[in-house]
């Protein structure tokens, strides 16, 4: 998801000469409720979700919804307490285990949950978790999150609900945690009037009378559907993968389909197309940059991660998110953001953001999606840098740097990427565009083969797990054969963006050293001097003369002056007197 909207910062970058890092939530103070929504406590380490069963029927004109969650679980180790989180002002009725009522006591959005006994390690499980209430209407979304309820251009009714960081909890109850995806996938039902369709992740197990393929879908129930009485049709959506909880959503509407195939690299790929009926037209014309979307992607990152669920692309009220197997569009069927260009260059402009950005988080966010919200850099870090490779494959190498290298003015250094851990706290927003252009330096170091190879092994070796920034940071290093640690660290973890001073030295030549940086700091850069060829240089925080990986040598006196990085990396240059 982009949470930056319309916002363009000017760089601020720091001449201080000493190695310094910000810990990450300095000076914030969180509470016990952070804790219990953040953590994984006793109360929810002892059980592990294997599947999700979700039914809810809303209604438009009281903006209330009611529903019920059969939670299927796997007992990890013996437990008799277990935590359930449900937000306010929404409430849980009821929850039953093996015919009985549960008792639970309510601790603001969390309730704590008794068994009349412990549950033996290594048993499965079913809870099921009746709810209902108000749920927190969304003012903003999908930035301030919550259910919407609006209307289409037509002034009918269109609902569905966007919750990425303010978490599922909003509108069902379940374990809001984002370690814990449903190994088993979800089903999601949702009953609605029978002049609206209801629209889900995955695939249709039942519902109105829909003609895929035919850009119709009728108000009636139809021999699949599931009518009950007071007009309402019940559209009943499966997902076989793993699912963050935050993904798991409805859209209803006055919605139309179409379907077509990909050839992908696993075979053929169902991808589907909802949208307003009246948009069908230039949505059918629109949507084609799916396609070339998907050929980039799977060539950069592998496969599609969801063949058995299929992709699609939904109609929402709200400008997107990353919805697996159900990317929620509202690009109003334009190229850029929202007509912009969030690079400034130009290139922005010749795609269309949230087909490539949302599409992109199906393999950063949903195929890989990290334990704690602090990580969330490794779901938008790459997603951004998928901008700038889909970039590449239309318009060549230049143009992918360029709009990589534009971004850059968007960056803000006002807090580290990286958040504390076990409060559910966010980094800074740079976990967008800085997180991107310090991919686009690992590519530098790397080489493009080698960069392909990473992103297609990450896809490969953490398919469909929940994964910590340290993970990811360990496995590209091991993949590279080169300690990328001090780079992650410098980026992620302070907001420090490094600066090479160099200067002339009394014989003529140029030495250089690194400032502004973590202590250790030895990132390596390309650079020019004068009318020579770009060469690797490998600066330290100490004073070096050297070219290349070999034996020190001094830079030719005559074309010292000249001296520049090349702007693929993220650092200042700075030329500082003689010592």
């Amino acid at each position: 998801m982009l949470r930056i909207a319309f916002l363009f910062f000017g760089l601020s970058f720091s001449a201080a000469q000493f190695c310094v890092a910000q810990e990450a939530g300095a000076g914030k103070k969180f509470t016990h409720a952070d804790t219990l929504r953040g953590s994984i406590n006793p109360e929810r380490a002892w059980w592990d979700v294997v599947h999700y069963s979700i039914a809810v029927t809303p209604d438009y004109d009281k903006k209330f919804i009611k529903g019920s969650n059969e939670i299927r679980f796997r007992v990890l180790q013996s437990g008799k307490t277990m935590q359930i989180d449900m937000q306010e002002p929404m409430k849980i009725v009821s929850i039953i285990w093996k015919g009985a009522a549960l008792k639970f006591v309510r601790e603001g959005n969390a309730f704590h949950v008794q068994f009349p006994a412990e549950l033996p390690k290594g048993g499965l499980e079913i809870i099921t978790v009746n709810f209902e209430g108000y749920p927190r209407v969304a003012v903003r979304p999908p930035w301030d999150g919550g259910w919407i309820f609006t209307r289409d251009k037509l002034g009918r009714p269109w609902m569905t609900v966007a919750c990425q960081g303010l978490g599922a909890s909003v509108w069902y109850p379940c374990k809001d945690h984002q370690s814990d995806e449903p190994d088993s996938g979800a089903t999601l039902s949702v009953t609605v009037p029978d002049t609206l369709v209801a629209v889900g992740n995955g695939r249709m197990v039942s519902g109105g009378d829909v003609h895929a393929g035919s850009g119709s879908v009728g108000g009636a129930a139809g021999t699949h559907g599931s009518t009950s009485p007071g007009g309402k049709t019940t559209y009943i959506w499966n997902v076989v993968d793993p699912i963050n909880n935050y993904d798991i959503i409805p859209y209803i509407g006055k919605y139309v389909n179409w379907h077509e195939e990909y050839a992908g690299e696993k075979g053929k790929l169902d991808c589907n197309f909802w949208v307003m009926d009246y948009n069908l037209k230039i949505a059918k014309a629109q949507f084609k940059q799916a396609d070339s979307m998907l050929h980039c992607f799977e060539y950069w990152m592998g496969p599609y991660p969801f063949y058995e669920d299929g992709y699609k692309l939904v109609e929402a009220p709200h400008l997107g998110m990353e919805h697996q197997s159900a990317v929620a569009y509202g690009n109003h069927f334009g190229n850029g953001y929202l007509g912009r260009d969030l690079s400034g260059t130009g290139w922005g402009l010749k795609w269309d953001f949230i087909i490539v950005h949302e599409s992109g988080h199906e393999w950063f966010g949903n195929n890989i999606t990290t334990n704690d919200l602090a990580d969330m850099w490794v779901h938008e870090g790459f997603t951004n840098y998928s901008e700038t490779l889909y970039t590449t494959c239309q318009d060549g190498v230049e143009a992918g740097n360029d709009y990589c290298i534009g971004t850059r003015k968007n960056i803000r250094n006002d807090k580290p990427v990286i958040a504390a851990y076990g409060v559910n706290e966010e980094g800074s927003g740079d976990m967008y565009y800085k997180g991107g252009n310090m991919l686009h330096i690992i590519r530098q170091i790397l080489g493009d083969p080698a960069f392909r190879g990473l992103l297609r092994g990450l896809n490969a070796d953490f398919y469909h797990k929940t994964v910590t920034s340290a993970q990811i940071e360990q496995y590209a290093s091991r993949y590279a054969h080169k300690d990328l640690s001090k780079i992650f660290d410098q980026y992620l973890r302070t907001v420090q963006v490094p600066v090479l001073e160099y200067r002339i030295n009394a014989a003529g030549g140029a030495v250089y050293r690194w400032t502004n940086c973590i202590k250790g700091f030895d990132m390596p850069v390309k650079a020019k001097v004068g009318t020579q060829a770009d060469a690797w240089i490998f600066p330290t925080e100490e004073w070096k003369t050297s070219i290349g990986d070999g034996p020190a040598t001094d830079i030719a006196p005559a074309r010292a002056g000249r001296f520049s990085i090349d702007r693929n990396f993220y650092v200042t240059l700075k030329k500082v007197d003689q010592e």
